[in-house]
């Protein structure tokens, strides 16, 4: 089979973990990436238990890492992205211009948060690339960390028994299961089905990261309040999962169970099977039968060694990272998105509320005003490519948001 050249366009934990993975695949390998020096030709993974005991290694090369679109993208067939969710418009609008314009280029995320469909459209748009294809996984299919930069990965524990995923055209879909997900989903570490969605609102709607991660810190808010005097004293983010934390996310997602009710009612003739709450997610990502939010975080194991993103602020305290991911991707480009959708079918959501609330506080911006409606108008909002809001698309109604 002919050859096809993939460009792995961040450096993400991902990263890491994919290009060993696609060894044996069709695929020849390049890394866009603002570091290339820092790159070696080959990348290394450890596939460890939840105990950090190895249990397997393996290894992938790439051709070439460059900080140079011009160079990189001009004959790719795959761009898959590799970086925080806030960084994808970005990239794709740094790469659009040299994106083949004549054959096909498919153009993937493993994570599908914040509407990657409306980010690939915004482009195919603007660029006039009518030969765009668009990928994305529901949920990430590993559990996994960068061991060293440029170098290595580590896989932790268990992988998901089943994931789900969505192309457009539909069509693309058995074509690339065949070349990329095959390799990646299915080898001698992980072995993993991936079902086909049918649409991709199914995946921003069927919410994890930017529910977790959101609920978690104000769980930790309302525990400890804004900082700690001693890095050794901030829990773990999931070991220390507690009943406060778990409540939180069970009501966030119960006001994210309106919103995905009111899009089954508003559009029943279209396949919803995949938009789902967060429990269900996890039952049917590893076949799981915990039915209790904080077990799914504390019995596992394999997350066991994430901490709390946190950072010493100018009074030598401890405080949660207020420029990381779990901000910029799961405040602007989850909640803020949820909460958008809630205000045009008239659902309330004094949770997410909450959240937004406390986001703001803690950024020192203006997200939500007081009568707990989005301030669209915002000049923290109106920063190019900060947030994903269907509003920033030109998108008027939830109509447009439905592929």
């Amino acid at each position: 089979m002919k050859s096809k050249k993939l460009v792995v366009c961040g450096g993400g934990n991902s990263a890491h973990i994919l290009i060993p993975f696609l060894k044996d695949s069709i695929f020849d390998v390049y890394v866009y990436t603002s570091r290339p020096s820092q790159w070696s030709n080959t990348i290394s993974l450890e596939w460890q238990d939840a105990d950090g005991n190895l249990l397997d290694t393996d290894s992938g090369n790439i051709k070439a890492a460059s900080n140079k679109p011009e160079d990189i993208f001009p004959d790719a067939d795959y761009v898959v992205f590799c970086m925080p969710v806030h960084k994808y418009r970005v990239a794709l609008h740094e790469i659009a211009p040299y994106l083949h314009r004549e054959k096909e280029v498919t153009l993937c995320v493993l994570y599908s948060q914040g509407g990657w469909n409306w980010m690939v459209d915004e482009i195919k748009q603007k660029y006039g690339l009518n030969n765009i294809v668009t990928f994305a996984f529901g949920l990430i299919p590993w559990i996994c960390r960068i061991k060293e930069y440029g170098h290595s990965g580590v896989v932790y524990g268990v992988s998901k028994i089943a994931n789900f995923a969505a192309a457009y055209p539909n069509r693309c879909f058995d074509q690339i299961a065949k070349e990329l997900i095959s390799p990646i989903c299915n080898n001698r570490i992980v072995h993993e089905r991936v079902e086909q969605s049918s649409n991709f609102i199914s995946l921003t709607m069927s919410a994890d990261n930017q529910i977790i991660h959101t609920s978690r810190c104000l769980g930790l808010y309302k525990v400890y309040g804004r900082e700690w005097d001693k890095k050794e004293d901030v829990p773990w983010f999931y070991k220390d999962w507690d009943d406060l934390s778990a409540n939180i996310l069970k009501a966030v997602d119960s006001e994210y169970t309106l919103i995905r009710s009111a899009f089954k009612t508003k559009f029943p003739e279209k396949d919803f099977f995949y938009m789902r709450d967060y429990m269900e997610l996890e039952q049917f990502g590893y076949n799981s039968e915990i039915t209790d939010i904080k077990a799914s975080f504390t019995d596992f194991g394999t997350l066991d060694a994430i901490g709390t993103p946190v950072v010493k602020n100018e009074r030598g305290k401890w405080e949660i990272d207020r420029n990381h991911r779990f901000f910029l991707d799961d405040i602007y480009y989850g909640n803020c998105i949820a909460k958008w959708m809630a205000e045009q079918f008239g659902i309330l959501t004094p949770t997410i509320d909450e959240v937004l609330n406390w986001a703001q506080m803690m950024r020192g911006e203006q997200i939500i005003d007081d009568e707990h409606c989005l301030i669209l108008n915002s000049p923290d909002i109106q920063v190019p490519f900060k947030t994903g809001i269907p509003a920033v698309y030109g998108f008027a109604t939830i109509d447009d948001c439905v592929d």
